[in-house]
């Protein structure tokens, strides 16, 4: 009684009154696994990506692929390369991965299969594993969508999809991605490209803001660098001329003493 009668209701009927963690509880998870404060610079991007990635696991239509596994290590490399403390952001990458119930060892596995694979793959190879042809984790991953009318598309799958692009050889411009994501998700896998495609765009955006980001950082701490160089220059200068001055000193008092035991003398 009570039970949906569609397809889709009777799919899903097992996880009827299932107990599914909160995004509130999720991040507490998170920051009791984590045990530092996140940096304030970063705290609000690493709050929604502990957000966003739980909603999407805990969805009951969500699938992790290998692509997926790329996709959100790629993301997270991308958003955490210049963490001011490295072994935090490797922190923040562990306790995410914990705090939605996923092994990171196996996520970096899986992620592996389709890096190494795609070594060496023409953008004509990874097209004709998305068609389902090839015996590929790739042709695997599209053979699994493609009969599954619930499959849910999530942001790091896209991601996933312009990691391989890249190592294709594929410009990796907003603009030159943004056609062979639509082809891929389109043409191959059979499925709308619409959000893929967005995600696309959002990645650039703001891999060129980071991008100018480090650029900026970097050229502070060369102006630093400098400044403290010549601080450091001018105390050495300092330090000469005192030294100068006190050699010069002694040499007159010694000439000054001279003078008076030769006129005691005389």
């Amino acid at each position: 009684p009570g039970a949906a009668s569609t397809e889709f209701g009777r799919k899903y009927k097992h996880l009827v009154g299932a107990k599914i963690k909160t995004v509130g509880e999720a991040f507490a998870d998170f920051s009791s696994e984590l045990g530092v404060t996140v940096n304030p610079l970063y705290k609000n991007m690493v709050t929604d990506i502990v957000g966003t990635t739980h909603l999407v696991i805990v969805n009951a239509r969500f699938q992790r692929d290998a692509i997926w596994s790329l996709g959100i290590l790629t993301a997270l490399d991308l958003l955490l390369k210049n963490y001011p403390e490295p072994e935090v952001g490797a922190k923040i990458v562990s306790a995410l991965f914990k705090s939605v119930g996923l092994d990171e060892d196996e996520i970096r596995n899986e992620a592996r299969t389709i890096s190494d694979w795609a070594v060496g793959k023409s953008k004509a190879d990874i097209e004709t594993a998305l068609t389902g042809e090839g015996d590929s984790p790739v042709a695997a991953i599209a053979n699994s969508i493609k009969p599954n009318d619930y499959w849910m598309y999530s942001r790091y799958f896209g991601i996933g999809l312009i990691k391989i692009m890249e190592s294709t050889g594929v410009e990796m411009d907003k603009d030159e991605v943004y056609p062979v994501m639509e082809s891929w998700m389109q043409e191959k896998l059979g499925r709308s490209s619409l959000t893929a495609c967005a995600d696309s765009d959002l990645y650039f955006k703001i891999k060129d803001k980071l991008d100018m980001m480090e650029t900026m950082m970097k050229e502070i701490e060369i102006r630093e660098k400098k400044r403290m160089a010549e601080r450091l220059e001018d105390k050495a200068e300092a330090a000469l001329r005192a030294a100068d001055r006190e050699v010069k000193m002694q040499a007159e008092i010694e000439a000054e003493a001279a003078a008076s035991r030769e006129k005691t003398e005389v």
